[in-house]
């Protein structure tokens, strides 16, 4: 099987010995030979994290059991390991993000429910959509049904208190720095994705709207709805637009709903996410905020804000 060169980013509040020796034991399990080595971020130093990047040679061609090992080392000590090709050509130019619980530390269609007096049934069923027991389309219909009668008001308060994820705002601010095109692609709602495009400042946002009728919402939907496939549709028609080649593009997602969206992008990040979609994806992170992004896209901290 041929072999080739990978990089290696490990994100920890703290590098310990310990961690380090577990990683050296994956890479002689694996084959693998530390060509170079960068420390992106140190606490020492007044970093919120530890960050190391390794440049390694020997890897598999496949890189799935590489992985998966690395994500096991990570759960086991409490550091995010990603491996990834070794980067070629020019840097990403388009980042898309979910939103529920990934930009914003909440799912909004639940805090609706809750607040109309339905949110233990629809939070049980989001859960089970985001972790992929359930049709998307269909769970995202029934949950709608059940906000009919729910006043207008409520949104706004709602969308006053979004409490944004850790990381979120540097994030965005280096991005922009950095001349990404970023974009929200959404299963919940424009109402929310347009204020966090006001606060946040991003390019361009994609969601399902919610039915007004006489200042409450009806519990109908208005097609089409932005399930998976239209997420990674539309990632792919916003790249050829904007003459992005997909291998220049990010996303990042949380949920079963994400997957074929991380999957289309040329960098496709579980950001704290449900255990089938961090196994599945390429690349994740649960222990870095948002912010961690820029790790893996190979910035340190001296070059950030």
């Amino acid at each position: 099987m041929a072999r080739g060169n990978v990089v290696v980013t490990l994100i920890a509040p703290r590098l310990t010995a310990t961690v380090e020796l577990a990683v050296a034991s994956l890479m002689e399990q694996f084959g693998l030979q530390e060509e170079r080595r960068q420390t992106l971020a140190d606490t020492a130093r007044g970093s919120v994290m530890d960050c190391l990047e390794l440049h390694v040679s020997g890897a598999p061609e496949s890189l799935t059991a590489l992985r998966q090992a690395a994500l096991a080392l990570g759960d086991t000590h409490g550091v995010d390991l990603v491996v990834q090709p070794l980067r070629s050509g020019e840097a990403p130019r388009l980042a898309c993000f979910d939103m529920d619980s990934t930009l914003i530390e909440a799912e909004v269609i639940d805090e609706l429910a809750r607040r109309h007096g339905v949110g233990e049934e629809v939070a049980e069923v989001t859960e089970r959509a985001m972790r992929g027991e359930l049709d998307f389309k269909a769970s995202f219909r029934e949950r709608m049904s059940k906000l009919e009668g729910l006043e207008e008001s409520v949104l706004a308060n709602i969308a006053a208190e979004l409490p944004l994820m850790e990381g979120v705002e540097r994030l965005l601010v280096n991005l922009k720095r950095l001349g990404f095109r970023t974009v929200i692609l959404s299963g919940g709602f424009t109402y929310f994705a347009r204020y966090l495009q006001e606060r946040l400042g991003f390019d361009e946002i994609h969601a399902n709207e919610l039915v007004i009728e006489q200042g409450k919402v009806t519990g109908a939907v208005q097609e089409p709805i932005v399930d998976a496939e239209r997420k990674a549709a539309l990632l792919t028609q916003i790249a050829k637009r904007e003459g992005v080649p997909l291998a220049q593009t990010v996303a990042v997602g949380d949920g079963a709903n994400d997957l074929k969206m991380l999957a289309t992008a040329g960098m496709g990040v579980a950001f704290r996410a449900k255990p089938l979609v961090r196994a599945e994806a390429r690349q994740a992170i649960s222990v870095a905020g948002l912010d961690g992004v820029l790790y893996l896209l190979g910035y340190s901290d001296a070059e950030l804000l």
